[in-house]
């Protein structure tokens, strides 16, 4: 035996490539169904899963003429805010009749930086109070700031309430 690899003599044939076929989707036929006379005059509705009678037929066709009837507002008019006059006590209209939380943090904080800022004060400085806040607090909850309260509805009227008629 030499070290040299062997030739085959044996001629070998080259398959040619299996032609693979192309990948088409399913094909589908449509077939078309033929309605008798009877399927054709009865109107076929699915509400859900089941089928309208003639009497719901008949009963959206009179509520769909009703809605077409109706009178469309094509331009709505143009509305001018209204101020609701507080006379008295007890006539706020537009809210709770105390301070929300919000309106008196707002007032609090508004107080406070003004006194911080060197604003007089409204009342005497009693000798508990530290910091212009607790001062703030004190001049709110004995309503001696001339405060005004403007409570807005979302159609713009508005009601302008002071301070000393909240409870």
């Amino acid at each position: 035996m030499s070290d040299e690899p062997e030739e085959v003599g044996a001629e070998t044939e080259e398959a040619a490539p299996e032609e693979e076929a192309p990948l088409l989707a399913p094909q589908v036929t449509e077939t078309t169904e033929v309605l008798t006379e009877e399927e054709e005059a009865k109107p076929v509705v699915k509400k859900g899963k089941k089928e309208q009678s003639p009497e719901d037929i008949a009963e959206q066709e009179r509520l769909q003429k009703i809605i077409a009837a109706r009178e469309v507002i094509e331009v709505d008019p143009i509305h001018v805010p209204v101020e609701y006059e507080t006379t008295g006590r007890g006539k706020i209209m537009i809210g709770p009749p105390t301070l929300t939380r919000f309106e008196k943090a707002r007032i609090l904080g508004a107080r406070a930086l003004q006194l911080s800022l060197g604003a007089p004060p409204f009342i005497s400085v009693p000798k508990e109070v530290a910091t212009s806040l607790d001062l703030a607090y004190a001049e709110l909850e004995k309503r001696v700031i001339p405060i005004t309260i403007r409570r807005v509805l979302p159609n713009g009227d508005f009601q302008n309430i002071p301070i000393d008629l909240f409870d």
